[in-house]
């Protein structure tokens, strides 16, 4: 056991080592343990909440949150420059200008919050935008409408301590699922996919009344998708690229999936088109403000072929998981979309009503205002105040002269009213109108009355809310992904014969990059190929490139399952004939056709009409030669013996008669019972 020793930074004793108890041995905790396991904690902690993990209160990250308040801190109608907003928003956010400038970039690029002027990026190439100091931006009306309340939000101080920042912006919009996001943090990680503005609107409002709805995810880039396995949420999607057909020989992509772009799809074309699994002629790619890819397929491939073939080996076609893990109450949760979209819905009725008790309690103090101020002209209270030499004879003067018209009064008065009035300037007393005053009172008592009348039925007015939302914005924000079944493309079909592969005898290789003589095949990359040796072991093997297998290869071909084949081989007992198939094999595994210590002497696929038998000379043997037909032979398994043909020495069976064949001698048939 090692000595004990203390701890430089807090002065504790820790002993390392184990201590054995009743035979046993048990781990000493180190003070020092102690402050890793809680440092990563803590650690842990902060990365899920503070940077990687959005909010299910407003939807956004810390980064997008701060971003968006520091924009609306300087937010005067007009563009202001990327660098200025990045330098503002690091009093807020600690961690570089590098992560606020992309993803304010990314907030632009989505289109919903901030409106960029410049090089921004495109979304289709995947170009990077231009420097900070060369764009601007801007609040979007849409933004500056439905996500700030000054006099809802909960500030707390920034990292520093100098400023003051939002816990959550009081969003009445359910940005969490029409941004869409994806984050990595310690031991989780988050993947919300976009969905339409409008659709999700329209799902809000059915949610106010009680109908059944159901959305979809949906891509900048457009494309097509199949969401059956969505899930909710807690599945996943394809996508597709939207390829038309220009001519019998030339495809145009239109629309790409998410998550790539022109330059990374061409490059995985271009890579299946090495490995062979496609066959394509040239690739343009012409795309600005949209995307048009054109595809030109060889002599002899059909677009429509060249198509299937795309979405099978390139990354025309990608899946895409989801997984909704959030902050809600301070804790990481999983949800599913519609529990999200309910929570945003409560939280929209929630926000809305405490907007309409606000403007009730400014409107109520504007009516009481407005009436202290009739009051204290027409009544000309302030000529109390004239013969008043102190304060206090001023404040009681004019309580004394509104004690009269208490009954006119929305309430008691008070010194913060009676310092209101004593600030009313000569100018308005001498200028005052009643009637236009008594105006100006009846619009904030309908206004008043419009309050109230919203907070009876806060439900109804958050439907009317989102209805007009919708009116407004939802023209801007069409679909763009396209949503249906997708035809499951076989990757086995769609792939193109492009390997042709060979055996050559003298080397012993076999492969498609071997030159040889026999057993030409022409192979896809998805192909196999079953190896028949002259001892009768065989095995099936992926498509070679140039695999060493020796000179005693009889049959090489695409494996097929229940082929008849026919084989006669011969052991020092006897020759045997037999039809067989091979059945289901492993891949790589040894198998034999014919038991240990045999030849093979006939090998042949199917069945042949006849076979032709020649034995070899022997003393008093009558019988040289022999025919028989296989087909009178039923099929067995490989692992079979057969039938028996003779015990004699065979000098060889064919399908044709051979060299030295006796057509005259009289010929036996074999029959086999």
């Amino acid at each position: 056991m090692s000595e004990p020793k203390e701890d430089e930074m807090t002065g504790e004793t820790a002993v390392a080592g184990t201590v054995a108890h009743n035979g046993k041995s048990s781990q000493i905790v180190l003070p020092f343990h102690r402050r890793v396991d809680r440092n990563f904690l803590e650690y842990a902690s902060y990365v899920i909440r503070d940077r990687a993990i959005p909010n299910l209160a407003d939807g956004l990250k810390p980064v997008q949150r701060r971003i968006l308040w520091s924009l609306h801190r300087n937010d005067d109608g007009r563009f202001v420059k990327v660098a200025n907003i990045v330098g503002h928003c690091m009093q807020f956010h600690p961690h570089g200008d590098a992560s606020i400038g992309d993803a304010l970039v990314v907030l632009v690029n989505k289109g919903y919050l901030i409106e960029g002027q410049g090089n921004f990026g495109n979304v289709f190439t995947g170009d990077a935008a231009a420097a900070p100091r060369y764009i601007e931006c801007r609040l979007t009306e849409l933004a500056r409408t439905e996500l700030f309340n000054d006099e809802l939000t909960q500030f707390v101080p920034s990292y520093d301590g100098r400023n003051k920042e939002p816990v959550t912006l009081p969003s009445k919009l359910p940005l969490l699922l029409m941004l869409g996001t994806e984050g990595i943090a310690v031991g989780l990680s988050s993947k919300i996919l976009p969905h339409n503005f409008p659709e999700l609107i329209e799902a809000q409002i059915a949610i106010l009344k009680n109908r059944p709805f159901k959305i979809l995810p949906d891509f900048h880039t457009g494309g097509l998708m199949d969401a059956r396995d969505y899930q909710d949420g807690a599945g996943s999607i394809k996508v597709r690229a939207k390829i038309k057909v220009k001519d019998d020989s030339t495809v145009v992509i239109k629309e790409i999936p998410p998550t790539t772009a022109t330059e990374s799809l061409i490059a995985s074309i271009e890579d299946a088109t090495r490995k062979g699994k496609l066959k394509v002629k040239s690739i343009n790619d012409f795309t600005a403000e949209s995307v048009e890819i054109e595809i030109k397929a060889p002599a002899g491939v059909s677009a429509e072929k060249l198509v299937d073939a795309l979405y099978a080996f390139s990354d025309c076609e990608t899946s895409i998981s989801s997984r909704l893990i959030l902050i809600r109450d301070n804790r990481p949760v999983e949800m599913s979309v519609s529990d999200v979209l309910r929570e945003n819905t409560r939280q929209l009725v929630e926000t809305l009503k405490r907007e309409l008790e606000l403007n009730e309690q400014k409107l109520h103090g504007e009516l009481h205002f407005k009436t202290l101020v009739r009051i204290f002209i027409e009544k000309r209270i302030y000529k109390r105040i004239e013969q008043c030499g102190t304060n206090e004879a001023v404040f009681e003067a004019v309580y004394e002269g509104f004690k009269p018209h208490r009954d006119q009064m929305i309430r008691d008065l008070s010194d913060a009213d009676v310092d209101m009035l004593l600030g009313v300037r000569i100018r308005r007393i001498s200028l005052f109108d009643i009637n236009k005053h008594r105006e100006e009172m009846e619009k904030v008592k309908a206004e008043l009355a419009e309050v109230r009348k919203h907070l009876k039925n806060v439900t109804k007015y958050a439907i009317s809310h989102l209805e007009g939302l919708l009116e407004k914005y939802g023209p801007l924000y069409p679909r763009r992904t396209r949503s249906g079944r997708f035809d499951e493309v076989d990757a086995r079909e769609a792939a193109f014969k492009a390997f042709k592969v060979s055996y050559d005898r003298k080397t012993g290789y076999v492969g498609y990059k071997v030159t040889g003589d026999e057993f030409k095949l022409d192979c896809t990359k998805f192909d196999r190929l079953v190896l028949v040796f002259k001892d009768g072991h065989y095995k099936v093997i992926d498509l070679p490139e140039k695999l060493f297998i020796g000179p005693d290869l009889i049959y090489c071909a695409l494996p097929e399952r229940d082929r008849v084949f026919t084989v006669a081989y011969t052991n020092r007992e006897a020759t045997y004939l037999k039809r067989f198939t091979f059945g289901g094999v492993i891949m790589n595994k040894v198998y034999s056709c014919i038991p240990p210590k045999s030849k093979i002497l006939f090998f042949a696929p199917d069945t042949p009409a006849e076979i032709f038998i020649k034995y070899k000379p022997a003393p008093y043997q009558k019988i040289n030669q022999q025919t028989a037909k296989p087909g009178d032979l039923t099929v067995k398994s490989a692992k079979a013996r057969g039938n028996q043909i003779s015990i004699k020495d065979v000098s060889s069976i064919n399908s044709k008669p051979p060299r030295g064949w006796d057509a005259e001698a009289p010929i036996t048939c074999l029959h086999f019972s």
